[in-house]
């Protein structure tokens, strides 16, 4: 689970002709699908080789391709995420081509039935991110103030005042189980999904990337968690972080 409820296709899915001249001879797979109707493929070359194409039909401004292409090239000399190979957007929709990476999905089934494990890499995969990219110079905000203005007054108005802030690091923003990718002996090798990635506490990613392991793998799996990252749970950062969360 993500900002947007997301899972692998289970019904036939159509190829958006985008997709089809992207992947060109590549085998395409559907891989992810929101509620939304943004739609996630594989391209897979004769030899191996592998891409992934994020498509998002027009007209659906909840997901920003450009915000995330943005970002990914911004946080590329710094940390393990994709690398964009083409992105744009015509009257049917918007596209994002990136490159793929090693590792896999911290919800393929592999790690599915090892959730301890992945649990723990997840939270050694957010300190990393947090520890080497650098506050003082990226541009982007997941600030409790900027992600309020963007809800309805109504749910604004239900924020309560955040907590003073523990770290300031520039966050992931989406960090739900899926967005780490893990090796097969269990190390973080990278992370995907980073459209809303920008300053802010630590928490705001710490209480929702533990949010995220009930989701995916059931109750048990936050000790887990906070011990890879190295930190003990703050209950009153973790309970507003997803209270803004579910507002959002």
């Amino acid at each position: 689970m993500s900002r947007v409820l997301a899972a692998a296709p289970s019904e036939p899915v159509v190829v958006p002709e985008r997709v089809r001249l992207l992947a060109g001879d590549d085998a395409i797979t559907p891989v992810w699908r929101n509620e939304l109707g943004g739609l996630t493929f594989r391209c897979t070359a004769r030899g191996g080789g592998e891409r992934y194409v994020k498509w998002v039909p027009a007209g659906t401004p909840e997901l920003d391709l450009e915000a995330e292409t943005a970002r990914l090239a911004w946080a590329r000399p710094y940390t393990p995420v994709p690398r964009v190979l083409d992105h744009g957007a015509d009257a049917t929709g918007a596209w994002l081509l990136t490159e793929g990476l090693p590792g896999r999905s911290a919800v393929d089934p592999h790690w599915l039935a090892r959730p301890e494990t992945a649990a723990r890499a997840i939270g050694a995969g957010l300190r990393a991110l947090h520890d080497t990219l650098p506050v003082d110079d990226c541009p982007f905000t997941w600030s409790v103030a900027d992600r309020s203005a963007r809800l309805s007054p109504d749910k604004r108005a239900r924020v309560g005042d955040a907590p003073a802030v523990d770290r300031l690091v520039v966050c992931h923003g989406d960090p739900c189980a899926p967005n780490t990718l893990l090796d097969d002996d269990g190390r973080w090798t990278a992370h995907v999904d980073l459209d809303a990635l920008g300053v802010a506490d630590r928490w705001a990613d710490l209480a929702v990337a533990s949010y995220s392991l009930e989701w995916n793998y059931g109750d048990g799996y936050e000790d887990a968690f906070f011990a890879g990252y190295g930190i003990a749970p703050d209950p009153g950062r973790i309970a507003f972080y997803r209270h803004l969360w579910d507002l959002g």
